[in-house]
């Protein structure tokens, strides 16, 4: 597909209205087959609710492992000063790191591990290329929260992915309590694309990343997916991990317990929804943000 072609057939416009509109998804869910590490009772799970948790991806010994690496990249001066890394706009504490695939050779062998990168495949259903990788620190006493977004919405509007068809990883290294900043998804939600108001500013990216204002739902629309679908709250020990849809509707509270909630995050892409221009922006985030050259994991 060209990308005038791509362009041409958007079933998703977004930030071109004057008003929310709520769009029904044409596009699949579960791409592919039970053929993989993803049961089919699991791949029904996904394509009902949007998300599929694994209890115990990682084992104690690796969650060690990758929670230190966590605190290497996280107390490393180039790293800090490295504009990959954003910090809280109040606490001056670290709030993610991206393309950590790119800094760190363990993360790096994590994000190609089949336990990762097939259970991508599986669910997409193609080769898969890493749209993105972060990882997220939500510190106790001062983790700040992510408002209610759908991330296809903005790798739609501002990176030019042509469907959805692309899924995200979230690796817990800390226990996620109800209390610490869980991720919470709305069930179902990622069956309906919310088109959001407000044209895309040039640069737009570089505050969004901290707080995020700029393709968030209208309260009305998220009061109606809300009625219509409730919100699961994700807890789980450190080394469970959660797949979800790119369209899902979903967000996290501010974390002010005495305890942190970290995760390493990615986002395959498949092969086959390769980017093109944006649908709603002046021009393309940078690759660290939205990967555009595409390098099967």
């Amino acid at each position: 597909m060209t990308i005038t072609d791509a362009r041409t057939a958007d079933g998703y416009p977004t930030r071109v209205a004057d008003r929310p509109s709520l769009i029904e998804r044409t596009d699949p869910t579960v791409w592919g087959s039970t053929d993989g590490l993803l049961s089919a009772a699991e791949l029904a799970a996904h394509d009902r609710d949007g998300f599929v948790t694994v209890p115990q991806l990682l084992t104690p010994d690796e969650v060690a492992v990758y929670s230190a690496e966590l605190d290497r990249l996280a107390s490393d001066p180039a790293v800090r000063a490295d504009e990959r890394t954003i910090v809280e706009k109040t606490s001056q504490q670290v709030r993610s790191i991206f393309e950590v695939h790119k800094l760190s050779a363990a993360v790096a062998a994590l994000v190609a591990d089949e336990r990762v990168a097939g259970r991508a495949r599986q669910i997409l259903g193609s080769d898969v290329y890493i749209h993105q990788s972060r990882i997220n620190y939500k510190p106790g006493f001062g983790g700040g929260g992510f408002y209610w977004h759908s991330d296809f919405e903005t790798w739609h509007a501002e990176d030019g992915m042509p469907a959805p068809r692309a899924v995200s990883i979230s690796i817990a290294l800390t226990e996620n309590f109800a209390h610490n900043g869980c991720l919470m998804i709305m069930p179902g939600s990622h069956r309906t694309f919310v088109a959001c108001v407000g044209e895309t500013p040039a640069e737009h990216y570089k505050e969004s990343l901290r707080e995020q204002e700029i393709g968030t739902p209208d309260p009305a629309s998220l009061t109606t997916l809300a009625d219509r679908h409730g919100i699961a709250m994700l807890t789980g020990p450190a080394g469970s991990a959660t797949l979800f849809d790119s369209n899902c509707m979903h967000g996290s509270g501010s974390n002010i317990t005495p305890y942190p909630r970290s995760n390493i995050f990615v986002v395959f892409n498949s092969v086959e929804n390769g980017l093109v221009e944006p649908f709603a922006a002046p021009s393309p985030r940078p690759p660290y943000i939205a990967e555009r050259e595409i390098r099967p994991v």
